[in-house]
């Protein structure tokens, strides 16, 4: 990728990716008077059957209302689009090594209350209603930042992912906000607000959603943001043709459940009439829009520049598809330095400690790298028989839905019918694997001796029980290996989480004998459902109770199971 030529990818939601290189000319400001006349320039190449693709920067709003207030910045554009002669389909790229420093957040929990006293202060002043409040995040990248990209974006899985290299910046936009979808003469916006942060089960994640959908702050920001976005749109939408045909719908992304709406109306094409009517995008100002962006530029110290902006293009049949740049980094590819805003709606329900909360669950994406992993089970086969195969296959369903990867349980059964009939004597470890395109592989290994008792010993540091692979069978298995690596003389470890809570092993569950009763860890201590587990609590042999380091010393038996090889003693080591 040259450094000099532009490059500039879209992977949105419904559309083919599609690029843009080599650009017949650019169109860009630094100048709020000339943000108007640029968008009335790249419409007259439209007219005459370009593409333009590119950007407007949060500080362009006052160039469509001089009420707007901003900060100032002369050091990013607030308007940049390339014209194109054609858009051409997004190619896979190898990702190139990249580094990024730890992302830090320069604003104390304690300075944060102050601005969202502040904030509440003009609420109860009846200034605003709502107020969009963001604090920007800083790193140092070196490196490919389209390697960095594809990291993000498949950690986010996001609806409408953009990267922009135009030279002195890339943006590496991996954001789930539609800001409109301009199409045959309908305009479709997705106001996103209200978030929660995904549990580790299906189960938890069925309750946080259901929670999320009722909870009546999160409603409330939502419909004050659908009703702003009515109002802008019907300034310049066909009489009657303001709709909102979905209202609090849930969507669920790899970190976050987020709640949207769906605001339509008939419009005429003309995009520099709809910047005027609806940017700054509602769902990330508040309303009134503009009263709080004055809030805004009162408690928040520094340009946003693309975060809260709009990332799209624009077709010759006048197509148009932007999105809202939120969970998206910029990079200055000069000083190498790296920007990431995160930020919540306010309103009078809001506490401190619920915002400061959400906003860091925003960061995960910085944070969670989503490795290709597959899902796996280990199923005991004997004489063709297969072990606790509904236990198996339930799990592998509820892991399956948890990471939205395909599963087919008629195909399943269908292949290890096959794998039955072929290994139909003996006794044998089936490993069977579901990849994220629903593909299913499997490997047979013989079981040739039963495990005799095993030294185990202590973890070393505690699990980081809010990590999803604690509690679902994949080949994503790093945080095991390293509790391992700690312990190399050890035939297993046990683990344990940061209320000094044990968990399981390595490589199956932990069972106690205390006082002639037998006893294994509750799920949400940080451990994997296993399914021999499972089926020896139906049965009534073990039952549920947190077991702390401090009671292993009191406990007269120690085991080991799993569904491969059922009970396995075990020595504690000190």
């Amino acid at each position: 990728m040259k450094q000099h030529n532009p490059y500039l990818r879209f992977d949105f939601s419904n559309t083919n990716p599609i690029s843009f290189t080599d650009p017949i000319t650019i169109i860009s400001t630094y100048e709020q008077s000339e943000v108007i006349p640029c968008l009335q320039a790249i419409e007259q190449y439209i007219q005459a059957g370009y593409y333009a693709a590119g950007f407007l920067a949060y500080e362009a709003a006052p160039a469509f209302d001089r009420a707007f207030e901003v900060h100032n910045s002369d050091q990013f554009p607030l308007l940049w689009f390339g014209i194109f002669s054609e858009a051409k389909p997004a190619q896979k790229s190898k990702a190139r090594p990249f580094t990024i420093d730890e992302w830090k957040l320069p604003i104390t929990a304690s300075a944060y209350k102050k601005n969202i006293n502040q904030i509440k202060y003009h609420i109860e002043n009846g200034d605003t209603y709502q107020v969009n409040y963001t604090v920007p995040m800083f790193s140092r990248f070196a490196g490919d930042t389209f390697g960095y990209y594809q990291r993000l974006t498949a950690s986010q899985a996001a609806n409408y992912c953009a990267y922009l290299h135009i030279g002195s910046h890339s943006i590496l936009s991996a954001s789930p906000e539609l800001f409109f979808h301009l199409q045959a003469g309908l305009i479709t916006t997705k106001p996103m607000k209200g978030t929660a942060k995904r549990g580790n089960t299906l189960e938890e994640d069925k309750a946080i959603a259901e929670w999320l959908y009722q909870s009546e702050k999160n409603r409330a920001e939502n419909v004050m943001i659908v009703d702003l976005l009515r109002n802008d749109l019907g300034t310049i939408a066909k009489p009657g043709t303001v709709h909102v045909p979905q209202l609090f719908t849930i969507e669920r992304y790899p970190t976050v459940f987020q709640m949207t709406s769906t605001v339509t109306a008939e419009v005429e094409p003309d995009i520099t009439a709809i910047f005027k009517a609806l940017f700054p995008c509602g769902s990330i100002t508040g309303a009134p829009k503009v009263n709080t962006m004055k809030i805004i530029h009162e408690v928040e110290t520094a340009p946003r520049n693309i975060y809260c902006g709009a990332i799209g293009y624009v077709t010759p049949q006048k197509e148009a598809i932007f999105n809202v740049p939120i969970r998206t980094v910029l990079i200055d590819n000069v000083s190498g330095e790296a920007t990431y805003g995160v930020g919540g709606g306010i309103t009078w329900d809001s506490t401190s400690e619920e915002e400061y909360e959400e906003m860091l669950s925003k960061t995960l994406v910085l944070k969670k790298q989503m490795n290709d992993f597959e899902l796996l089970e280990s199923i005991r086969l004997e004489n063709g028989k297969f072990s606790l195969l509904d236990y198996h296959l339930k799990r592998m369903a509820k892991s399956a839905a948890f990471f939205s990867y395909p599963f087919e349980v008629t195909k399943m059964e269908l292949k290890l019918e096959q794998i039955a009939t072929q290994w139909n004597t003996g006794t044998y470890k089936l490993r069977v694997l579901l990849a994220n395109t629903g593909e299913i592989t499997s490997d047979v290994q013989p079981i040739k001796t039963n495990l005799q008792t095993l030294k185990v010993k202590l973890a070393q540091q505690a699990i980081d029980k809010s990590n999803p692979f604690y509690y679902h069978k994949t080949t994503n298995r790093e945080m095991y290996h390293t509790f391992l690596q700690d312990h190399p003389d050890a035939d297993d470890v046990l683990l344990w989480n940061a209320e000094l809570e044990v968990t399981e092993f390595t490589i199956g569950n932990v069972v106690v004998e205390m006082n002639g009763a037998f006893y294994t860890p509750p799920v949400h201590c940080g451990l994997l459902p296993g399914t021999f587990r499972q089926h020896a609590i139906e049965k009534g042999m073990i039952s549920e109770k947190i077991i702390t380091i401090k009671d292993l010393e009191s406990c007269s038996r120690i085991w080991l199971i799993n569904s491969v090889r059922g009970w396995v003693p075990v020595t504690l080591d000190s």
